[in-house]
């Protein structure tokens, strides 16, 4: 052993190389698979990437990774720009990753990041601008594929939670290039119909391509210029798109549009109880007050008259009575509470086909209000309490 070179320890070599890597290497273009994702607590992502020759370990921190739009698996197959350093406590050589793209979509990446900044600036992502969702709709517009599962899965979840509120559906293209116009020209009817109080924009999960209709900088504006408030469930919970930013409130799935924009029968009936409960209660501290007054008045006229025996059968009269109309009220709220449930009850659709009525329904679902709205020749829906059934109207022959 050379006696005459310097001892390092551990440390100083560890610290040593990782500076020989860090001026050896400018920013390096790295692609491979990501393996053993972590996203901790603190906002940064550990993972490896790794390819048929070998892995390396990266860190992608906090400030870096908000600006993606999109939360990385593991298996998916990624382009990184980074540098490289080495973690000296461990010894481990690691990328720190600047940026982080799908492998393959780097042109529309691009172009989403791009767009997204954009936006950004212009204001059209700000909390302050984006409507309150009510808590309690009377009615919801729904815009989607007619054809899509996404629209069967809401119209599930909407009938559980919410069978009493009326839907009104906006069909429209959600994939493709013509599929941003389409939407545009959805919103801009349900705005101008003004037939519900919300709008759910709805798809299901697909790739970027599949999604890249609801990246379009047109559609963005026209979500931000509705004046109903949208919710908007692209994709999965994964899937982020320029729309989920711009909208007013974001779903991760459309199901979870529909779970958002409802409260459940359950609940509705609960507040309904809770204000029940209120009331009891303030009556109650009032009877108590009113009660603790007639005292101290019995008090005061036992001192003041000479017969004090007839001054309290009156306190007690005055107590009768007083628990009487305490009776009445409460029996007037039990009436109330009858008379809520019964209309939440009679606002329900299914109610009103089980005594016999039937909707007819065009090919967009809207029910026919006037013999004039019923065409010869023409598909049409007649909706029942236990089924459907098609129909057309044919002139007589002659």
């Amino acid at each position: 052993m050379d006696t005459s070179s310097p001892i390092l320890s551990v440390g100083a070599l560890n610290r040593a190389i990782a500076q020989s890597l860090t001026e050896g290497f400018d920013t390096v273009l790295v692609s491979g698979e990501i393996s053993n994702f972590k996203a901790y607590d603190s906002g940064h992502w550990y993972f490896s990437l790794k390819d048929e020759e070998g892995q390396i370990r990266c860190v992608m921190f906090r400030g870096k990774n908000a600006q993606l739009g999109f939360m990385p698996q593991s298996g998916d197959q990624v382009e990184v720009s980074a540098s490289v350093s080495m973690y000296v406590p461990r010894g481990d050589v690691q990328l720190t990753i600047h940026s982080l793209r799908k492998a393959g979509l780097g042109g529309l990446y691009e172009a989403f990041l791009k767009l997204k900044d954009k936006l950004a600036k212009a204001g059209l992502f700000d909390e302050s601008r984006k409507r309150p969702i009510p808590s309690h709709p009377k009615s919801l517009a729904i815009i989607t594929s007619a054809q899509a599962a996404a629209l069967k899965d809401v119209l599930t979840t909407l009938a559980r939670r919410a069978p009493h509120i009326p839907i009104f559906i906006y069909p429209t293209l959600v994939q493709g290039p013509d599929a941003p116009t389409g939407i545009i020209r959805a919103l801009m009817h349900a705005n101008r119909d003004q037939l519900g109080e919300v709008i759910l924009l709805v798809r299901g999960g697909g790739s970027i391509e599949d999604l890249w209709a609801f990246n379009d900088e047109a559609l963005a504006h026209a979500i931000a210029d509705s004046e109903i408030p949208v919710i908007c469930g692209v994709g999965h919970e994964t899937d982020f798109t320029i729309a989920d930013f711009v909208a007013d409130l974001r779903a991760p799935t459309p199901t979870g549009a529909a779970e958002l924009a409802t409260p459940k029968r359950e609940q509705l009936l609960l507040e309904i109880k809770a204000y029940q409960d209120i009331i009891a209660q303030k009556l109650m501290q009032r009877l108590e007050r009113e009660a603790q007054t007639l005292d101290q008045i019995s008090l005061r006229l036992s001192h003041a008259l000479p017969n004090p025996e007839r001054m309290r059968e009156q306190i007690e009269q005055w107590q009768q009575r007083l628990m009487q109309s305490a009776h009445v009220y409460f029996n007037n709220i039990k009436r109330n509470q009858a008379h809520w449930l019964t209309q939440l009850e009679t606002l329900n659709p299914q109610r009103t086909l089980e005594r016999g009525y039937a909707v007819i329904l065009d090919k967009q679902k809207k029910a026919a209000r006037n013999p004039r709205d019923l065409q010869m020749d023409e598909d049409y829906l007649i909706k029942l309490a236990e089924g459907q059934i098609a129909v057309s109207f044919k002139k007589p022959a002659l």
